[in-house]
């Protein structure tokens, strides 16, 4: 079947499939009109879930003939409402240049140079490794230093790189943070990113991971086996370059638990004697191991492209109109998994045909307020989340309006569903004056706000809003909460089954049992966040003593503190 017969299939397999959501009884009166009346449209939010997670689209993986088209029903539906085409050459589709990047299973080899002897390690038994985006052919050798950790900083006092050189050197580093860092703040702070950051600014050339016995318990090296031949991916710039790569960074391993042994057998400390000094949430010292090594790959490399799809309900406002309130969902999910299971379709129903849904639904009530928002509401349906937040950072840092221009994040990711919530959480609010407007807005629909209840999970950093909080934007990541309006229901472990039964699985598909009391309240909560942005008197701003205002929006701040905004 031709590329153009397969999107036309899939288009005229839509029409039967919102039967296939299943349905929960409730009392609301969802039943408004499509156009002319801002209440949710219950019959709205199942029509497009139920294409967007329906087989037909085969997972909505980037690069597929799904993916374009659930791509192509977004901005139909856009057209539908009359957004204003925001993306390329006047159209609703900002087109990204992707690379995927394959691991050649033959080619990784790691050998280790104790002067007086080699070792040569066998993969992928004893070591694992990366793709490169570069390169299709990478070699490096060098001597190695271990840097603890690998986390330098300056808020928290830290450095583990204090008194070590390793320019042209190979960092080797174990899991873990500092006990001394808050839980959002230290996601950022020991990110793989982040760790690698610090290493390029020091002049390394490598990094390798060994293993501790906390480390093999918690996510054991067989578990990392299964995804030697997953495809890695990041967004090209304008001259073909990857954005996230460094040339400077040449190789990379992960090492088993005993394997890890072997790269201190010349060191003045073995990696036991390492292990010992962590007990106790001690964090440990770096120091030279007195070897050296060589890895090389191959990596092979195949370009593809996928869409962000937005558009904008303009403001008001003759001057609040320029600026933006900025709704994100992202609309791509796993597409079919390499199993012999029955079903191999990733539907991604609530992962995140549902948060792409009730943004539809959120950008026709929008369009269809008699009087806008003073501000202009933009909405984006970013691609590639699944692949590393790709689609969303690759709009906040080429975004088709001015960057400084957009207020405000509102993220919406993987709602459960299942249960009449009678909380919502807003991850990030407290870092922000975002947090006043979101307890206005759920106070007006009779919602509790809810702190986060679960800190230890670092969500605040994992979904497409952490892409906007890195370019200075005050974000927020909305879902439904951890109480019921139905005293039957135990909502969080109601959550808690659908995270280890259902999320990145086959199962996350139509035949879930849906409360659409639920879809109906998230987007009137969504909605009158947007209403209350919109609308007031001053944008949002970090609070002064936010960790991520203080790095990310200092640029903003200076100018408001020098009265140029």
């Amino acid at each position: 079947m031709t590329y153009s017969k397969r999107l036309l299939a899939i288009a005229l397999s839509s029409a039967v499939l919102v039967s296939a959501c299943q349905t929960t009884t409730h009392s609301t009166n969802t039943a408004a009109p499509l156009a002319g009346e801002t209440v949710a449209n219950t019959n709205q939010i199942k029509a497009h879930l139920g294409f967007l997670a329906s087989d037909a689209l085969e997972g909505r993986l980037p690069g597929t003939a799904g993916h374009e088209a659930a791509s192509a029903y977004i901005a139909a539906e856009f057209a539908k409402y009359g957004l204003t085409p925001a993306g390329d050459d006047g159209t609703y589709m900002q087109r990204i240049t992707f690379r995927n990047a394959s691991l050649v299973q033959e080619s990784p080899t790691m050998v280790i140079d104790y002067g007086d002897e080699t070792v040569a390690l066998d993969y992928p038994k004893d070591f694992l490794t990366g793709k490169s985006m570069l390169e299709t052919e990478s070699a490096v050798t060098a001597e190695m230093v271990f840097v603890g950790f690998g986390v330098v900083s300056e808020e928290y006092g830290i450095d583990d790189y204090a008194g070590l050189d390793v320019e042209g050197k190979i960092v080797v580093r174990v899991p873990g943070r500092h006990a001394s860092l808050p839980n959002e703040e230290g996601a950022h702070i020991s990110s793989s990113r982040e760790r690698e950051r610090y290493a390029v600014e020091r002049g390394a050339v490598g990094m390798i991971t060994v293993q501790t016995p906390k480390s093999e318990e918690n996510r054991p090296y067989s578990r990392s086996l299964n995804y030697i031949h997953s495809v890695s991916m990041d967004w090209l710039d304008k001259d073909g370059k990857a954005s996230k790569a460094s040339p400077q960074m040449k190789g990379s391993a992960l090492l088993n638990l005993e394997t890890s042994k072997l790269l201190f057998a010349k060191a003045p400390k073995t990696l036991e004697d390492v292990w010992a000094s962590m007990e106790g949430d001690v964090s440990p010292t770096g120091f030279e191991l007195n070897a050296s090594v060589t890895l090389t790959k191959e990596s092979s490399h195949k370009d593809i492209t996928s869409p962000n799809v937005v558009g904008i309900v303009e403001g008001s406002d003759p001057v609040l109109k320029n600026e933006y309130v900025l709704y994100s969902a992202h609309s791509d999910h796993l597409g079919v998994s390499k199993s012999v299971e029955k079903d191999r379709i990733n539907n991604g129903a609530m992962d995140n045909a549902g948060g792409t849904a009730i943004m539809l639904e959120t950008a026709r009530m929008f369009a269809s307020l008699p009087v806008k928002p003073k501000r202009s509401i933009l909405f984006v349906a970013v691609t590639a989340e699944e692949k590393g937040l790709l689609g969303s950072d690759y709009y906040a840092q080429i975004p088709t309006v001015p960057a400084e221009n957009i207020v405000a994040n509102v993220n919406l990711d993987m709602p459960i569903l299942t249960f009449d919530f009678a909380d919502v959480i807003a991850f990030g609010a407290e870092h922000s004056s975002m947090q006043q407007y979101v307890a206005d807005a759920t106070a007006s629909q009779g919602i509790a706000l809810t702190d986060d209840p679960w800190p230890e999970m670092n969500l605040f950093t994992r979904s497409d809003h952490y892409s906007f909080v890195k370019q200075g934007i005050p974000s927020i990541f909305l879902v439904t909460g951890i109480t019921s309006n139905d005293p039957k229901d135990d909502a969080e472990n109601m959550l808690m089954n659908f995270l280890k039964t259902h999320y990145h699985s086959p199962s996350d598909d139509l035949y879930q049992p849906f409360n659409w009391t639920a879809a109906y309240n998230f987007t009137q909560v969504n909605f009158a966040i947007g209403l209350e942005v919109g609308n007031a008197a001053q944008r949002p701003m970090w609070n002064a003593d936010s960790f991520f205002g203080q790095t990310f929006g200092k640029s903003y701040n200076l100018m408001k503190q020098l009265g140029l905004t």
